[in-house]
């Protein structure tokens, strides 16, 4: 099983704060797993962030069956599905295609932090400053503004979800404003892992990585994450901390069906406004 899988499982056996569920072509000795929200679960059908699949198998026919099964995929909103395998993409598409749906693909680098008595020592950076702590949801608007795949209403929700439920850890200023940061998302993958600009060269970033990898390997979660090839500078960070590049790579496929046009999904997002709690219960 693929450590996006674990880390979904791992959730779902720690309260399951995103409510999903485990789907199977057999048991106990299954070819194909994927894991989704619970359907009796309400769900926003533009919002592909929280509506996402993770997916493993061993035999490629058994997941096109599954994908086929009725009820096992809804079909019928904006959705992802991550996954590692090389064929991930042709067979998904494949299948939605039969169904009128736009398929997106970005594929990265899959990377994995080596256990904790192995990390690099961090005792040299924590100096005052920086402040180390971790974020609350008063926080998402910021990383929202500043992730590459923010800037929306969706996905100010959605990083709000994950900051009051999963690990995250920051650096903040002596105003207590966030400057560098990495968060957790539905998966156990560590993700948005960022710095302001006019802080960056002061180590925040490897500060920051390496507790948050820490902080999961001492709650049992894999430290994993993921980086785009031409993101020279987050690689060259990696390579720093001895992270394990994996010789898989990691898939994102957005699916949209065709009855969503781009400028609806745009106006939907537009007048969407949402109301948090006003603290994390993710330290």
């Amino acid at each position: 099983m693929n450590m996006i899988v674990y880390g979904a499982v791992m959730n779902i056996n720690r309260g399951n704060p995103f409510h999903k569920e485990v789907v199977l072509d057999s048991w106990p000795d299954f070819k194909a797993v994927i894991t989704r929200r619970q359907k009796e679960v309400e769900t926003d059908n533009l919002d592909h962030y929280t509506n996402a699949y993770a997916v493993f198998y061993k035999d490629v026919k058994a997941y096109q069956q599954l994908l086929e099964e009725h009820d096992v995929i809804n079909w019928d909103q904006v959705f992802q599905i991550q996954g590692l395998q090389s064929d991930l993409y042709d067979v998904s598409k494949a299948v939605a295609n039969t169904k009128q749906l736009h398929v997106k693909l970005t594929s990265f680098r899959a990377v994995h932090f080596a256990s904790v008595p192995t990390l690099p020592d961090i005792s040299s950076l924590l100096g005052s400053p920086p402040r180390l702590t971790y974020l609350s949801v008063t926080d998402a608007d910021l990383l929202n503004r500043t992730w590459s795949r923010g800037g929306n209403e969706l996905c100010l929700r959605y990083i709000a979800n994950l900051i009051s439920s999963f690990p995250s850890v920051c650096v903040r200023d002596d105003r207590g404003s966030p400057v560098s940061w990495s968060i957790t998302d539905q998966f156990a993958t560590m993700c948005h892992g960022y710095t302001l600009p006019e802080h960056r060269r002061k180590g925040y970033s490897r500060l920051v990585a390496l507790t948050l990898a820490r902080k999961l390997q001492s709650r049992g979660f894999p430290s994993q994450g993921n980086v785009l090839d031409d993101n020279t500078a987050s690689i060259s960070l990696l390579k720093s901390v001895h992270a394990e590049f994996l010789p898989c790579r990691f898939h994102r496929l957005i699916f949209t069906p065709t009855l969503y046009s781009s400028s609806l999904i745009a106006k939907r997002n537009a007048g969407i406004h949402f109301v948090f709690p006003e603290h994390s219960s993710a330290p």
